[in-house]
């Protein structure tokens, strides 16, 4: 349970961090880059040493490890992006709600029990984010749905992909073992993310596109930390089998829409009209058909 509120808590923070970083004009791009950086280094300190070098070539999940940075800093972007033109509420619905995917996996992959009330929520995933993304500018409308469906389809495999290498590598049975291999797998798939970026933005730089800022650094300093963590509670999550993938994802998805929406609410004047209250009223109604389907399993 610690591990899914603390996932929660950390999520939305992220979320709810980039909204705060526009008053302060901000690169995105160079503060996502810093942030990596950060978890690289947060995650060899909590390691107690730096796990990097010509041994990692020969572990079995270091192409999982470059293929996850490189989703990680797309995602990222994307969802930087996404902030900025829709808002908190939105994002986080079309980021959030792409549990359908992983769910979808988790029953085909590992055999969890697929019900009525998981149907139906997976089904309500799509006008969910549909709605919630509509907004009164027409000429908007197109691309904003698009960025919406992106975000989507892009956060939903990347969730399956941490659901499934937290089953095929990091569930032997040794509890520290698995915690602590789970935390070199991190800091070798942060590292990935930070050299993709760096190369961007040094190419950015060298070419006069963009300018080096300190606030950036600082505002990378803000994210990585927690950051880092909170894929590691994810993972961590998943690992413990203290819910099954399908149950754990869109539980802890739930969460994270209900805490960064209202912190987007109270503090930045988010308003949403007919369209996107009735989007936010089917995500969580989605959610919480695919929650309660695996309800059994508290009183296991």
């Amino acid at each position: 349970m610690l591990y899914l509120l603390l996932t929660i808590v950390l999520n939305a923070y992220l979320l709810v961090a980039f909204k705060a970083f526009e008053r302060f004009k901000v690169d995105n791009l160079q503060v996502i880059v810093a942030n990596y950086w950060i978890c690289v280094i947060t995650g060899s300190i909590f390691i107690g040493h730096f796990p990097i070098g010509a041994a990692s070539f020969a572990q079995p999940w270091i192409i999982w490890a470059a293929v996850m940075g490189a989703a990680f800093i797309s995602i990222f972007n994307l969802i930087a992006y996404c902030t900025k033109i829709d808002g908190v509420t939105t994002t986080t619905i079309a980021n959030k709600l792409s549990m359908a995917i992983p769910v979808a996996f988790a029953i085909w992959l590992y055999g969890d029990s697929m019900s009525v009330g998981k149907g139906l929520g997976i089904l309500l995933a799509i006008p969910a984010v549909y709605l919630s993304s509509k907004t009164k500018d027409k000429q908007g409308k197109k691309q904003n749905l698009a960025l919406a469906a992106l975000l989507f389809v892009a956060s939903g495999l990347l969730d399956t992909m941490v659901n499934y290498i937290a089953h095929e590598y990091f569930s032997t049975g040794d509890s520290v073992a698995d915690e602590q291999g789970q935390s070199v797998y991190l800091v070798h798939a942060f590292s990935s993310a930070a050299i993709i970026g760096s190369v961007i933005v040094g190419y950015l730089l060298l070419t006069r596109k963009r300018t080096f800022a300190w606030k950036n650094m600082v505002a990378g300093i803000m994210l990585g930390i927690p950051n880092f963590f909170s894929i590691y509670f994810l993972v961590r999550l998943l690992q413990t089998g203290f819910l099954p993938g399908s149950a754990a994802i869109p539980i802890n998805n739930m969460g994270i829409v209900l805490l960064a929406s209202l912190t987007a609410i109270l503090f930045f004047g988010e308003k949403a009209g007919t369209a996107r209250i009735i989007g936010m009223l089917l995500s969580l109604a989605a959610i919480l058909l695919i929650m309660l389907s695996d309800l059994h399993v508290f009183a296991s």
